[in-house]
């Protein structure tokens, strides 16, 4: 894992509040201040004559960056979260909270140092210090539940160590409900969209990402799972030092998996490849999937052009009647059954059927769009997003239409997160994969085919 420069830019110390009042009473001033803003801001646009609108008001470059910051500091559940929504939902997020949560994905502050060695003499005892020939105390990276810091053993083993933010495992159902509160008194999503199954996954999700001890045993599965796989690389498990709120591995030289931009096409293609072919593998092989396309979760081995997999804490059993909703999808989208892909999309949850009655132009004309894109000759070209433009502006009536909006079943939500993220990448790498190749294998043998 090498160290990012944006992060070493920006690096700055920032106690992270663990108590219930101190974070209540953080999102309690985001409120406040993002109230302020919008009466500042539409007293002004008033007095000239404009009558704005409320995303007008809201995305105005003082609260985007008050509300990234105070999420920034509180981290944990409420960071986490808006990287998910930000990530997550991409070109189809309201512009307004798009712009603002966007901000989330690389910021982030670290412990102060007595933080830090409060928290490690309460994990490994008063003499932690001893256990090591040297641990740095200025961490590798931060992120929105931990931090990770490189250490040396006696032995002279190297070791990664994430430590993870005092008071996150307790402060999650509160962050959670806190977030979807400030998501709806914003009125970017309608009073009339059920979130309490979402809600309620999520806290239970955030909890298994909080438990370092379940991560670890994740991790060794997954280096298990991989054995021998010479186009992937999984950290080695130091249970001796592993904790709930400490988790420590092998140190893993990579960079990070963007500098394959830089890379040849034929890299960037095979570690997409890769990663593409592992999503597969997850979904209709594994029966577990780690449902955090984050990109600091992977670096890149230029000699060898392995990836480094990192980060396991999301990951989660992929229930047999989702993998088998994605199987017929991809059954009828190899078969380019445009009206069944539509009927599966309906049938399985992926699209709800007042969106797609209201809106059945839209959805057949985003699908038809795909479907061409996918059924060029040759691999996909993620990099040629020339389909991408339809899809948006298809979807905008059905944004609009928020009587149709629609959450899909949580299973189906926290795969597709994986999905969208690892093409997110590929089309940032620009790579070029057989796409219809890996699916059409990855499906052969499943029962639901």
């Amino acid at each position: 894992m090498a160290e990012d420069e944006e992060f070493s830019a920006r690096r700055q110390h920032r106690a992270v509040p663990s108590g219930r009042l101190a974070r209540l009473g953080g999102f309690g001033r985001l409120a406040g201040g993002v109230a302020g803003g919008m009466l500042a801001e539409g007293a002004r646009r008033l007095a000239s004559g404009e009558r704005p609108r409320m995303g007008d008001l809201l995305l105005t470059p003082a609260n985007a960056t008050r509300v990234a910051d105070q999420l920034s500091h509180l981290r944990g559940a409420a960071m986490k979260m808006g990287q998910m929504i930000s990530m997550d939902a991409g070109d189809l997020l309201p512009p307004e909270l798009s712009t603002i949560l966007a901000r989330l994905r690389n910021q982030a502050y670290r412990m102060p140092p007595a933080q830090l060695d409060r928290l490690l003499r309460e994990e490994w005892g008063a003499d932690w210090r001893r256990r090591f020939r040297h641990f740095d105390a200025s961490p590798l990276a931060a992120a929105s539940i931990g931090q990770v810091h490189r250490a040396t053993l006696p032995d002279g083993r190297v070791l990664a160590i994430k430590v993870q933010y005092p008071g996150v495992a307790e402060s999650i159902d509160a962050d959670v409900d806190n977030v979807a509160t400030l998501l709806r008194v914003t009125g970017l999503l309608p009073a009339s969209l059920d979130l309490k199954p979402l809600l309620a996954e999520a806290k239970r999700q955030l909890a298994e990402e909080a438990d370092y001890l379940r991560e670890g045993e994740q991790m060794r599965l997954y280096r298990e799972r991989l054995a021998g796989d010479p186009r992937y690389v999984v950290p080695v498990l130091e249970e001796a030092l592993t904790t709930r709120r400490v988790l420590a591995m092998s140190y893993v030289e990579g960079r990070p998996v963007e500098a394959l931009e830089q890379a040849s096409q034929a890299d960037r293609d095979a570690a997409m490849a890769a990663l593409l072919t592992l999503v597969l593998r997850e979904l209709f092989e594994f029966g577990v999937m780690q449902t955090d396309p984050n990109f600091a979760n992977y670096r890149w081995q230029p000699e060898s052009g392995a990836l480094v997999l990192l980060d396991f804490g999301a990951t989660r059993t992929v229930p047999a009647d989702t993998a088998g909703a994605y199987c017929r999808l991809i059954e009828a989208g190899l078969a380019r059954d445009r009206n069944r892909i539509r009927e599966i999309a309906v049938e399985t949850d992926f699209l709800g059927p007042a969106a797609a009655a209201a809106h059945r132009g839209a959805v057949d004309r985003i699908i038809a769009s795909i479907d061409e894109a996918l059924n060029r000759p040759g691999p996909f070209d993620f990099g040629d997003r020339a389909f991408v433009p339809v899809v948006r502006e298809e979807a905008k009536a059905m944004m609009a239409d928020r009587d149709t909006w629609h959450v899909p079943h949580v299973e189906t939500l926290f795969v597709q997160r994986k999905v969208s993220g690892t093409a997110l990448l590929a089309a940032r790498l620009k790579a070029r994969v057989d796409v219809r190749g890996l699916a059409g294998a990855a499906i052969a043998d499943h029962p639901a085919a």
